[in-house]
């Protein structure tokens, strides 16, 4: 088993109670490829600029990442800045530099067409479904999204959600999305749009699963 990921692999600086740091290796697709390594083969797609170091590259190699599909463009690589209060569920996006992302174009290489698990990262919805378009039949779709893309994109990815298997936003992206306050009724919602799984990040409280009746296919482990 394998899992096939893209998103962005990026620079964090980050804000919070207890410290603050700049320019840390973050990006949804680096924290779910170092994640998923403990337990599968992972193959990873995003873009870095030339200020990347070698470093970043090294840890993800050394989690024995397949980068092969890790493309170094002209350019400075994505910085997400943000803030976070004494409730850590919610974070506040002080700026978003796109940077290379901006004119990224995911291209999964061939040997990775064939995958069965697939995790699209949070990244614009519509290079999410062109990823979608690029492979053949995967058993399982799972997506994850973000604030600036709800706000800027909610019709786009409303119709990426409808073609996924699994959707996992936290709290305030799922009242966000679906437009009601009460988590249950936004469950609710969200589930109408489509997906047939729903995972809801509650932070310190853990997680929240909701699902349809349409059953997933068995998910294998090493």
């Amino acid at each position: 088993m394998s899992i096939l990921v893209v998103g962005s692999v990026a620079f964090d600086s980050v804000e919070t109670p207890f410290g603050k740091v700049d320019n840390v290796l973050g990006g949804s697709a680096t924290y779910f490829s170092t994640s998923a390594s403990f337990f599968t083969d992972v193959n990873l797609v995003a873009v870095v600029g030339e200020d990347f170091p070698q470093e970043h590259v090294d840890f993800l190699r050394s989690r024995n990442i397949d980068l092969a599909g890790l493309s170094r463009e002209a350019g400075k690589t994505f910085h997400w800045q943000g803030k976070y209060g004494f409730d850590l569920n919610e974070a506040q996006t002080l700026a978003t530099h796109l940077n290379v992302f901006e004119s990224f174009k995911p291209r999964i290489p061939a040997e990775y067409g064939a995958a069965d698990y697939l995790f699209l990262a949070n990244i614009d919805p519509d290079l999410q479904l062109e990823v979608l378009n690029q492979v053949q039949r995967p058993r399982v779709v799972a997506c994850d999204t973000m604030n600036f893309w709800i706000s800027s994109k909610p019709d786009v990815l409303k119709k990426l959600i409808a073609r996924v298997d699994i959707l996992i936003i936290n709290e305030g992206e799922a009242r966000q999305l679906s437009g009601e306050a009460n988590l249950v009724k936004a469950a609710r919602k969200l589930l109408d749009f489509g997906v047939k799984t729903l995972i809801v990040k509650r932070g310190e409280y853990g997680f929240s699963c909701l699902t349809t009746h349409r059953s997933l296919p068995h998910l294998p482990t090493r």
